[in-house]
C-alpha cells in the first residue's frame, strides 16, 4: 500500500459517492490480502501485539513454532508462549530490557524440538504514536547442529593426532611388558615353594590381565577414530544380530538373562558392512546387558518403514539420566567400572558411515530402547496426489 493511501481516503471519505468508495475499499482488500499473502508465505514467524501485550496477529509459522492456532490464542498474553520476559517493559522501550532482546536464543520443546532466533521490535520505536510490538522468528536448529558437527569434526581431528603418539608411545612399550611377563611366568613355573610360587603367579596374572586392558583401550581408540571404510554388501540384519547372540551366548547364560526376538521375516537385506555392523550391535548388547541386574530381559526386533530397517535393543535395565544423555557419544564417557567408554563412538561412527540413525529413550529404573536405523536400498517416497485442478469456464 502506497504511503499516505489511508490518510487521503479518510480526508476525502466525506466527499466520496457511493461507486468512488466501494472502488477505494476493493482496493484495501486487495492490498490487505496480497500482504497477508506475503507473511504467510514467509519462513520466519510473525506475532504482532497489542499495547497490552496479547497476541493481535501471527503467520502461519509463529503457529507451527509455538504451537497455537490465531483463532484460539488471539487476545492472550505473549507471556503464555514466551516466559520469563518483562513484556511491559519492553513495550515502555525500557533501554535494558529492549536491548537484550534484540537477538536472543530460546529452545522449544512443544510442540517440536527447536531453537529459535528471536527479536521484538516495539513499534512505538518506529513511530511514536504506534502501540504494541511486532516479535519475529527464525528457526535456528539446523545452524546449531552444522555448528555442533563442526566442534565434533575438529574435536576429532586433534584425537586423531593423539592416536598416532598413543600407538607408538604406549602401545610398543605394553607388547614388551607382555612379553616379559610371559618370560617372568615360565620362572615362576620352576621355583620349589608352592606357596611363593602361587603368590607370585597371581601377582603376574593381574599385571597381564591388566596389560591386555589397556590393549583393548587402545585398539578400541585407534577403531573409534580411525575406522575402515565399510565394504557393503545385501545382509539380512536379523542373521547379524543371531551371530552376535551366538559369541555373546555365554555370557547370557552366565547371567540368567532372557532375550526376546522378533525378527519377520519379509524384512529386507540392507547394504551393510557385516563386520562393522556386528561390532554395533555387540556393543548396545553389550550396554543393555551390563545395565541390568541377573535375569533382566533384553528384546530385540527389527521393522521396516517406508526409509529404514530399523533395530530395537530394548533392556529394562537401569536407564540412563537425562542430563546424562547427551553425553554418550563423548570419548571415555562411562558410568562402568571397567567401561573405556569408546562403545557408542565407535556405533555412531559406524552407523553414520553407513547413513543411518539413532534414536535412544530412556528413563531410569525403568530401562532403555535404542533404535538403530539403517537405510533402505529400495526405500520408497511417499508422494502426495496433486489435487484436481477446477475447470474454468471461458
Amino acid at each position: 500500500m502506497k504511503p499516505g493511501f489511508f490518510d487521503k481516503l479518510i480526508d476525502r471519505l466525506d466527499h466520496l459517492d457511493k461507486g468512488s468508495l466501494q472502488t477505494y475499499f476493493l482496493r484495501l482488500a486487495r492490498e490487505k490480502g496480497l500482504m497477508e499473502t506475503i507473511f504467510q508465505a514467509l519462513e520466519e514467524g510473525i506475532i504482532v501485539l497489542d499495547p497490552e501485550a496479547q497476541i493481535s496477529y501471527a503467520n502461519r509459522a509463529a503457529e507451527q513454532f509455538l504451537g497455537f492456532k490465531l483463532e484460539d490464542a488471539s487476545g492472550t498474553k505473549i507471556e503464555r508462549y514466551l516466559k520469563d520476559i518483562h513484556w511491559d517493559l519492553v513495550l515502555d522501550l525500557d533501554e535494558y530490557e529492549w536491548s537484550q532482546l534484540v537477538r536472543r536464543e530460546i529452545e522449544i520443546t512443544y510442540p517440536q524440538h527447536r531453537f529459535m532466533e528471536f527479536y521484538v521490535v516495539p513499534l512505538a520505536a518506529v513511530d511514536e504514536n504506534e502501540e504494541g510490538a511486532v516479535v519475529i522468528f527464525r528457526d535456528v536448529t539446523r545452524e546449531r547442529e552444522t555448528t555442533a558437527e563442526s566442534i565434533e569434526s575438529g574435536r576429532l581431528h586433534a584425537l586423531s593426532l593423539l592416536a598416532a603418539g598413543v600407538a607408538h608411545e604406549i602401545g610398543n612399550p605394553l607388547n614388551s611388558i607382555n612379553i616379559h611377563l610371559q618370560l617372568l611366568d615360565r620362572e615362576i613355573s620352576y621355583l620349589d615353594n608352592e606357596e611363593a610360587k602361587s603368590e607370585l603367579k597371581e601377582l603376574v596374572d593381574v599385571s597381564r590381565k591388566e596389560v591386555g586392558r589397556l590393549d583393548t583401550i587402545i585398539r578400541q581408540f585407534l577403531k573409534a577414530l580411525r575406522p575402515s571404510f565399510p565394504e557393503r554388501k545385501p545382509h539380512k540384519l536379523a542373521l547379524l544380530i543371531e551371530d552376535t547372540l551366538g559369541v555373546m551366548q555365554h555370557e547370557i547364560t552366565d547371567r540368567r538373562m532372557l532375550v526376546e526376538t522378533d525378527f519377520p521375516e519379509d524384512i529386507p537385506a540392507v547394504a551393510v558392512d557385516d563386520t562393522q555392523v556386528k561390532q554395533v550391535f555387540f556393543n548396545v548388547i553389550k550396554n543393555a546387558l551390563q545395565a541390568m541386574e541377573d535375569g533382566g530381559i533384553l528384546k530385540l526386533e527389527t521393522y521396516l518403514s517406508d526409509r529404514f530397517v530399523s533395530v530395537v535393543v530394548e533392556d529394562n535395565g537401569l536407564g540412563i539420566d537425562p542430563e546424562k544423555l547427551g553425553a554418550i557419544y563423548e570419548p571415555f564417557h562411562t558410568t562402568k567400572a571397567e567401561g573405556t567408554g569408546l562403545g557408542m563412538m565407535i556405533v555412531q561412527r559406524i552407523m553414520r558411515d553407513h547413513g543411518g540413525e539413532i534414536e535412544i529413550n530412556s528413563e531410569p529404573e525403568k530401562g532403555t530402547r535404542l533404535t538403530l536405523r539403517f537405510p533402505r536400498e529400495d526405500a520408497r517416497l511417499n508422494l502426495l496426489e496433486a489435487p484436481e485442478q477446477e475447470k474454468v469456464n471461458v
